[in-house]
């Protein structure tokens, strides 16, 4: 059953994690498979394909195919098994439909106008666009959810939770960033919870790390030599036999949870035909889990581009990707040298249960300023498959956007990297 998130002291102790081979998970892939099979023609899924044999990498990597989605219609899956590559891209698929579909009640009215009221996230902590249409006086829709780090309920915007872009748009839209950043299923609504932090932890010290001064990025580069978990070695030494330079960073940040940016470009240039350079990021409690996330996302982020069918990249984003000057300046940071951080000095924090790592992830958070972890249960009755949207003020989104404006951790690291040039 899940834990009660108005008492986190209360977190029960039966997430114990039974599966730890390339993650951390209550049950296997298959079980959870078997779980949700019956499921998906009602929610619109109509193809789970294996893509693997695409590549030569051989590390596996899913698409599914949701043709009626309010988002998008392909969503990919990875993992060191096709069992759990498939469980990946299934659970990615359903955690969406359940955010584009969100029955649960709402708000319209301005933050000046609700604050006094009800409880109210800090919205000026809350990644956003200097585009961004927000003022405190901007009626716009919110959404309830329960703070983890305090106790009670909060009122989030509902545009940083929902993944319905359809038309016509919901009232405030345009305010805060739109995207699927903290959102998460599970076996568990622990297990969805703990997933969805790590992946704003993740994309947080990602744009924190691209803030670094080339010569500081380059000094977390990882030695991948000293890589000694069996499972990420496997996998490293899948990208070697298939011809394919690979080159990793320890990107994480004070959080103190570990997380990885992976790089692959191929070896050779093939003018026959192109693969376009592919990346990928991951981060866990384990470093371990964490690594392993990175390396076969960066697989699937590949395989995203050879298969195709992913409705969200362009044209003009293969045409930028297949720029040859591009190849040679991702080989070139990759070959130009080796990596120096040993594996062993990477954080890493073991625990029995997925209920341990939660609590040390709200303990990271807070030890870092985070004063808020506000979670809206997603899960729908009719299903009973945990899915959670996380929002946590004060951490940073992906900066992949021009109009990205950097919050206080951003600045922060920005300021220090100029204060080192100067």
């Amino acid at each position: 059953m899940p834990f009660d998130f108005l008492d986190v002291g209360a977190i029960v102790a039966d997430a114990v994690k039974a599966h730890t081979v390339g993650t951390h998970r209550i049950v296997a892939p298959e079980q959870t498979l078997a779980r949700v099979a019956p499921f998906l023609p009602v929610m619109g899924i109509t193809r789970v394909a294996n893509v693997t044999g695409l590549d030569t990498v051989g590390i596996p990597v899913v698409m599914v195919t949701r043709p009626n989605s309010r988002s998008i219609s392909v969503s990919q899956g990875k993992g060191v098994t096709l069992a759990a590559a498939k469980a990946s891209g299934v659970m990615e698929s359903i955690e969406s439909y359940h955010a584009e579909r969100i029955t649960l009640p709402l708000k319209f009215a301005s933050f000046e106008e609700l604050r006094w009221t009800h409880p109210v996230v800090d919205v000026d902590r809350l990644p956003r666009l200097s585009t961004s249409a927000y003022t405190p006086h901007t009626p716009i829709l919110w959404i309830e959810g329960a703070d983890l780090l305090n106790g009670g309920r909060k009122w989030a915007p509902f545009e940083a939770v929902h993944l319905n872009f359809t038309m016509p748009v919901a009232p405030g839209h345009g305010c805060f960033l739109a995207s699927s950043n903290g959102l998460a299923s599970g076996n568990h609504l622990t297990e969805a919870t703990s997933h969805a932090i790590t992946e704003l932890i993740e994309r947080d010290a990602t744009t924190l790390w691209r803030q670094r001064d080339a010569a500081t990025q380059q000094a977390t580069r990882l030695d991948l030599d000293s890589v000694d978990d069996p499972v990420c070695r496997s996998l490293i030494e899948r990208f070697e036999a298939a011809g394919v330079e690979i080159g990793v960073w320890d990107i994480s940040s004070d959080i103190g949870l570990p997380a990885f940016l992976c790089r692959i470009v191929e070896r050779e240039d093939c003018p026959q035909y192109s693969i376009r350079p592919a990346s990928g990021m991951g981060c866990h409690a384990a470093r371990e889990i964490a690594l392993s996330r990175a390396l076969t996302e960066a697989a699937q982020s590949r395989l995203t581009f050879i298969a195709g069918a992913r409705d969200d990249m362009p044209r003009a984003e293969y045409d930028r990707h297949l720029d040859p000057t591009l190849h040679a300046r991702w080989k070139a940071r990759i070959l130009s040298d080796v990596g120096q951080r040993p594996f062993t000095d990477c954080p890493t924090h073991s625990a029995a249960t997925i209920d341990a790592d939660l609590q040390h992830q709200l303990d990271r958070l807070r030890a870092v300023g985070i004063k808020e972890v506000v979670a809206v249960d997603l899960t729908k009755p009719e299903f009973g498959i945990p899915v959670v949207r996380v929002i946590a003020p004060g951490l940073e989104g992906l900066d992949e956007s021009p109009d990205y404006l950097l919050g206080e951790r951003g600045q922060r690291a920005s300021v220090q990297t100029m204060e080192k040039a100067a």
